[in-house]
């Protein structure tokens, strides 16, 4: 059984019916892409249209779908004109069916609060998230740096646009100075769905300090109404949310890395060994963070003409007992060319069978030919070999490079749930059994310190 979207059943081989323009797109596309024997089709009328495979062959066309022939064919279709023709009906009929839906909650809503109850009026589950995927609004909680949106930030724009197709996205920025205005310019063009970049110019939110964020946080909520609030999962997001949440009287959804419906989501458990959905039942606005590496930030560009608009948020309500709850003292960063650990396209991550913080430097040499990150296991920070700050793991930073090695790690669970998701993995541990082959696309059984000093010598150095 196979799905496809309903309005490929206008277009695929009508059983029982005649019609003359779906036979012709049918065979055209089918002629464009080989030969063989072609099964029937059975098409529904439902919602979402199931197509399956029959053994009894249709004439006059001399053609086997197969499952990846049925999608090349509707890809095919997809650029017709005719079918794009079909594709605005049905576009303009979903909108009108939406409008009236929308019409029909709020007069009942109307009439529930004239009469003091609503139950003459039944609203299915499938209407409403319908209704919530065309019509939710939300906020984007965006971090910058250098005068540009932070790319965890454009990845929460990414998860903002999962959740509704016209979704009317705000993102938010704090912080002081010329920098801002130049992020709040970035953050304008950054996304076809951005509608409205607001910004917060005060010295006392020029840090990632949760107190006053949570305040600007509470005061923007009750002023938009959003339906969603999205931040990312990264320190200040975790920091930021559960306060921000408590102050909205609402339960956050933390960590998601795939959303299926408006208030139904994914999220990693047992230490990323395992995937749990929820569906959040609670009121607006539903909170979130989102793991950043599960959603690619769009790379398309929007022109001047078509950035959003940029409104200055009014900060009367800030106070002076909630500025000073907490003070920022400094930041603290390592003096290095090599990329940010969580943004990185390659890891170079070493583990305790490193043995000392003076092996480490051979993976800072390799890092530094590749042009990779360094990365290191709890148990080599536990150690003394390396600071804190280059953790990988489920208590450090979640890293998806296009490359990660991994040199003396054995493969925890907790290392592992920080970087599963890397597109290639490489594996070098005498322990032909240890866990990071189980994960590994390429696994090497030798000692890391032979393997490094072959590598070392063959890798040229970066120009």
């Amino acid at each position: 059984m196979y799905r496809i979207h309903p309005i490929y059943s206008s277009l695929v081989w009508p059983i029982g019916k005649r019609s003359r323009p779906a036979q012709y797109l049918f065979r055209r596309g089918l002629r464009q892409m080989g030969s063989g024997q072609m099964l029937g089709l059975v098409i529904s009328t439902k919602t979402w249209a199931h197509v399956q495979l029959l053994q009894r062959p249709i004439h006059p066309i001399p053609c086997r779908l197969s499952p990846l022939l049925l999608v090349s064919c509707c890809l095919f279709l997809e650029q017709s004109p005719s079918f794009r023709i079909l594709r605005e009906r049905e576009r303009e009929r979903e909108r009108e069916r939406e409008r009236e839906m929308a019409a029909m909650v709020v007069g009942a809503l109307r009439r529930g609060s004239g009469h003091g109850s609503g139950s003459g009026f039944c609203c299915s589950s499938r209407l409403l998230a319908q209704s919530l995927r065309r019509f939710a609004s939300t906020l984007v909680v965006a971090e910058h740096e250098g005068g540009f949106v932070k790319p965890s930030s454009l990845s929460a724009l990414a998860a903002a646009e999962a959740i509704a197709e016209e979704n009317k996205i705000s993102v938010l920025l704090g912080g002081s100075g010329p920098a801002l205005h130049k992020a709040a310019d970035h953050a304008a063009s950054s996304h076809r769905l951005v509608s409205e970049v607001l910004v917060a110019d005060s010295e006392a939110l020029a840090h990632p300090l949760a107190e006053p964020w949570a305040e600007l946080l509470h005061s923007v909520q009750q002023k938009g109404g959003y339906s969603h609030v999205i931040a990312s999962s990264t320190s200040f997001g975790k920091n930021l949310l559960p306060r921000a949440a408590a102050l909205l009287d609402v339960s956050p959804v933390t960590d998601v890395t795939a959303i299926k419906e408006p208030r139904v989501f994914v999220r990693p458990i047992y230490a990323g060994n395992a995937l749990c959905t929820v569906k959040y039942t609670g009121e607006d606005p539903c909170m979130m963070s989102i793991r950043s590496t599960s959603f690619s930030p769009t790379t398309e560009a929007m022109s001047e003409t078509k950035a959003a608009p940029i409104t200055q948020v009014d900060l009367s309500f800030l106070s002076e007992g909630t500025i000073g709850k907490s003070t920022w003292v400094n930041l603290t960063s390592q003096d290095t060319e090599r990329p940010d650990l969580a943004n990185a396209r390659v890891v170079v991550t070493g583990g305790r069978g490193l043995k000392s913080s003076e092996n480490f430097k051979l993976l800072e040499q390799l890092a530094e030919k590749l042009g990779a990150a360094v990365g290191a296991t709890r148990a080599a920070v536990d150690a003394g070999y390396v600071p804190n700050d280059l953790q990988v793991g489920q208590t450090g930073k979640i890293v998806a490079p296009e490359l990660y090695m991994a040199f003396g790690v054995s493969g925890a669970i907790q290392h592992l749930a920080g970087m599963r998701d890397s597109k290639v993995i490489v594996a070098v541990n005498k322990d032909a059994d240890a866990p990071i082959f189980q994960v590994a696309d390429y696994g090497l059984v030798a000692d890391l310190f032979e393997v490094l000093d072959e590598l070392l010598k063959k890798i040229p150095d970066k120009k």
